[in-house]
């Protein structure tokens, strides 16, 4: 497990960097609010713990920009402001869980581990998927997912779905998909996109996605 420690007291990241690492946790620590966004979109970690007290940015600052820019990593506030309405704006500015100062480093380590079951059981898309539906475009792997499922689709399929959903809401034409799916290949008649389509449609029965065909316009994908 990767884990993004954002906390200014160097006595306290120090044991805590330790008690992590000796627990099988790769930790790296900011120690700047200023700098915590930039650690955390370059890590891209599997869990984030947040004290609120920083140096540049405080830490509900940096918590916020964050969940604006799509970051939708777990996080812990880790810090000494304890009271109910400061849990409740932690929370609120969209904290995962909250532990006062002092605390159990016991009791942090099997908040952590919770909070990255938690996310690994259920995914939440990043923000540069696409989603249509109950489909969901991974960018960064080129991989099409039904749910937690990835989808077995031929490469033609998958590259004509793909420009579908790189168009939600938008029709695209049956010429730019021919591009796409047949690159090059002036062997093949115009119609075999055609073939595609109906291999997909049959195949996105059950999902609650239709691929649609709007005459004159091309084709478009759209949840049920």
């Amino acid at each position: 497990m990767h884990l993004l420690l954002i906390e200014d007291d160097p006595a306290l990241f120090t044991t805590l960097q330790r008690s992590l690492v000796r627990a099988q946790m790769r930790v790296d620590v900011c120690s700047d609010g200023a700098q915590a966004l930039t650690y955390w979109n370059t890590l891209q970690p599997d869990v984030v713990v947040l004290d609120l007290s920083l140096p540049g940015v405080d830490g509900l600052d940096v918590l916020k920009q964050a969940r604006r820019s799509g970051l939708r990593t777990p996080v812990l506030i880790l810090t000494a402001r304890g009271t109910v309405g400061d849990k409740v704006l932690g929370l609120n500015a969209g904290a995962d869980d909250y532990l006062p100062k002092p605390f159990d480093l016991d009791e942090l380590e099997a908040r952590i581990r919770a909070l990255h079951r938690r996310n690994a059981d259920n995914p939440t898309p990043q923000s540069s998927d696409l989603l249509v539906g109950e489909l969901r475009l991974d960018r960064n792997s080129g991989a099409i997912y039904h749910r937690h499922e990835v989808l077995d689709l031929t490469p033609r399929e998958l590259a004509l779905m793909t420009a579908l959903m790189l168009r939600p809401g938008h029709a695209v034409s049956k010429e730019r998909l021919f591009e796409v799916v047949f690159p090059g290949q002036v062997d093949v008649q115009f119609e075999a996109i055609e073939v595609v389509v109906y291999r997909l449609r049959k195949k996105l029965t059950a999902m609650r996605v239709s691929l649609v065909t709007l005459r004159g316009l091309g084709y478009l994908l759209k949840a049920d």
